[in-house]
């Protein structure tokens, strides 16, 4: 019996949850248990040019007070900074630091990890065939890193 639309896109988001939930386990197995999948989409989206709570708000699709809950942890933790503006010595704009930068790094490398992973269980040739089959669906680059949207209710919650 074929499924059902719905069930198709259950699926879809199980693989995502899968892997983001081993990645997030993986990472803080590394020192960086107070990483979450919200976080790496704010510091990407700071990275791609938003450099105040009101743009990282628009991009991520929540409130600018959601926003500047998320900078206060990413700032709190060390990932994020602010610096002076060199166009105006009275904005701060936001930059991620090292740090950011090491555990965006890490978080790659992890989730190359689990591809491998799942490339043992279905075996290399399934596995490209699933990737080509979505990219053919989807897109080459179906998401915005920087806009996640529908996972926007997980930024700035406790870590």
């Amino acid at each position: 019996m074929p499924r059902s639309g719905a069930d198709l896109a259950l699926l879809l988001l199980a693989g995502f949850r899968s892997l983001a939930d081993a990645a997030t386990e993986e990472l803080a197995r590394r020192g960086y248990e107070d990483m979450r999948p919200a976080h790496d989409f704010a510091m990407r989206a700071i990275i791609a040019g938003a450099d105040n709570a009101s743009e990282l708000g628009r991009r991520l699709s929540v409130s600018k007070q959601a926003a500047a809950k998320t900078i206060a942890v990413l700032q709190e933790r060390g990932y994020v900074g602010r610096d002076t503006d060199p166009q105006d010595a009275r904005r701060k704009r936001l930059e991620v630091t090292p740090l950011g930068f090491e555990v965006l790094r890490q978080g790659e490398a992890v989730f190359d990890e689990l591809r491998e992973q799942w490339q043992r269980q279905i075996g290399s040739a399934e596995l490209a065939s699933l990737e080509a089959h979505l990219t053919t669906l989807v897109g080459a680059r179906p998401v915005r890193l920087d806009a996640p949207g529908w996972t926007a209710h997980d930024l700035g919650g406790p870590a």
